[in-house]
């Protein structure tokens, strides 16, 4: 199983379903904004079970490096740093926001899901941009 690229495709529904979620709310559409909202829940928790699989059973914690130097190195650390950073604040803002909308606290739900949701969807996007970069714009190691 080529696990880095589940977790790009994985990475990339969750995207998916995040723009869809937040067209459906803006369309009035509560119901079909759920589903999708905990099937991008879904999606996500699939992606973290894979890729802590991955990296503690199949990588034993030695990550892929990226081989670049320069500028494309430092760019590409930057949007490492930003996704992992933002990726681990995100999961319990994620929590929290399912949690107000299950207990139909609406205001305080829209509240954080307005801070939520850009770091998610970022945070999806960054994933699969990581990927494509490590594992086909990589440079050979000197």
């Amino acid at each position: 199983m080529n696990f880095p690229l589940l977790n790009a495709v994985l990475n990339g529904t969750s995207a998916v379903l995040l723009v869809a979620g937040l067209v459906a709310i803006k369309r009035g559409r509560r119901e079909l904004h759920e589903r999708l909202m905990y099937t991008a829940v879904a999606t996500s928790t699939a992606f973290l079970a894979c890729y802590l699989y991955y990296h503690l059973a199949i990588a034993r914690g030695r990550p892929t490096t990226f081989n670049a130097v320069g500028g494309a190195k430092t760019a590409y650390l930057a949007l490492l740093l930003s996704h992992t950073i933002l990726a681990v604040v995100n999961l319990p803002m994620i929590l929290r926001t399912v949690y107000l909308a299950r207990r139909e606290r609406w205001d305080a739900h829209r509240k954080i899901a307005k801070i939520t949701f850009p770091i998610w969807l970022y945070v999806s996007v960054t994933g699969v941009v990581v990927y494509v970069v490590l594992y086909h714009f990589n440079p050979p190691a000197a």
